[in-house]
């Protein structure tokens, strides 16, 4: 038997005064508790308890070990109802990785949310464009976009929704530069792709009536990974830029910014939560990431349809205006 085992044997005899008692007690046979008890004496080379045919007493130095296993015992038993409460109540730090935008559009109002109805778990959340390794920097779960189906791996992926992006530029750009009245015609505009692990940065798959469409476009003077900053240069006038609806919404609600070509949009993102494993999840993995899968698909769904009820669309006279290449921006 291993030493916690015979120290939990050895506190039952003293406290039942019996080796009989302690074998009830624990539902053990009378033998393997005195083998317990003498495998104990011979590791500390001390006598622990006097035996006689009625009654079982502590010696000095059994007195003073009970009180130590007592101690031992009971930071033993603290951490084990500790750590089988995580698998019951949501506690405890909550390490979060999201991607920028979708992060500060979806992620953080969920866990505002989450806290809400959890208050003992401490969420931290890092946001950056980068796919981290859960394992290796520590994070608990981490939320993904990808254009396709995710690699297999050993992690758990839960989908959480589709993310679409649509093109859009302010109506001082277009009075100056005129609106593209077809996907070629984007060509001959400055065009601006938000740096990303999942998009390449000098083209775009659009998704139209005819299919999927490419637009290729050289490389920008102006790059940025955070869909919010691409968004201010937008209504700037510097071009055209692919933002995402959460982005894109509140601008196109006040007319600092039109769609342009809004039969058209670049191909969705899938977002993930990811995890390391089923088997013994914490509590708090668990509420998170089922929290997520019933507040943030509601939330894509409202956006969507923010777009397909209002009509964002460029104001017909400014399809007069002369094209990009006529104005030579390209």
């Amino acid at each position: 038997m291993d030493t916690f085992t015979n120290m939990r044997i050895f506190t039952c005899v003293a406290e039942q005064g019996s080796f009989t008692a302690a074998a009830r007690r624990l539902n053990i046979a009378a033998p393997a508790v005195t083998r317990s008890i003498s495998a104990l004496e011979t590791r500390l080379r001390t006598r622990l308890l006097n035996r006689t045919t009625r009654k079982v007493a502590l010696t000095e130095s059994g007195m003073r070990y009970l009180r130590r296993c007592e101690e031992i015992l009971a930071i033993v038993d603290h951490a084990e109802a500790e750590a089988a409460d995580s698998q019951i109540r949501p506690t405890g730090q909550l390490h979060v990785h999201a991607t920028t935008g979708f992060g500060q559009s979806y992620v953080v109002p969920a866990i505002v949310r989450y806290k809400k109805r959890y208050p003992f778990v401490s969420v931290n959340l890092t946001l950056s464009q980068h796919q981290p390794d859960i394992l290796d920097e520590g994070y608990d779960v981490s939320i993904q976009l990808t254009v396709a189906e995710l690699p297999d791996s050993s992690l758990v992926a839960h989908r959480l929704g589709t993310l679409h992006s649509s093109l859009c530029a302010a109506p001082a750009y277009l009075r100056e530069y005129g609106t593209p009245r077809d996907v070629d015609e984007l060509s001959r505009h400055a065009c601006f792709q938000l740096v990303s692990t999942v998009y390449a940065k000098d083209r775009w798959l659009l998704e139209g009536p005819d299919g999927i469409e490419t637009v290729n476009f050289p490389e920008a003077g102006f790059r940025t990974n955070v869909a919010e900053a691409l968004s201010v240069a937008l209504k700037e006038g510097i071009g055209i830029g692919a933002l995402p609806m959460s982005t894109a919404a509140s601008a196109l609600r006040d007319g600092s910014l039109v769609r342009i070509l809004p039969a058209y949009r670049l191909q969705p993102l899938a977002a993930y939560a990811l995890y390391t494993s089923r088997r013994y999840l914490d509590a708090k993995i668990r509420t998170f990431v089922e929290f997520l899968q019933d507040v943030i698909p509601p939330m894509l769904e409202a956006h969507r349809a923010d777009f397909r009820e209002t009509a964002y669309f460029a104001p017909a006279p400014l399809t007069a205006e002369p094209l990009a290449s006529e104005k030579n921006i390209a």
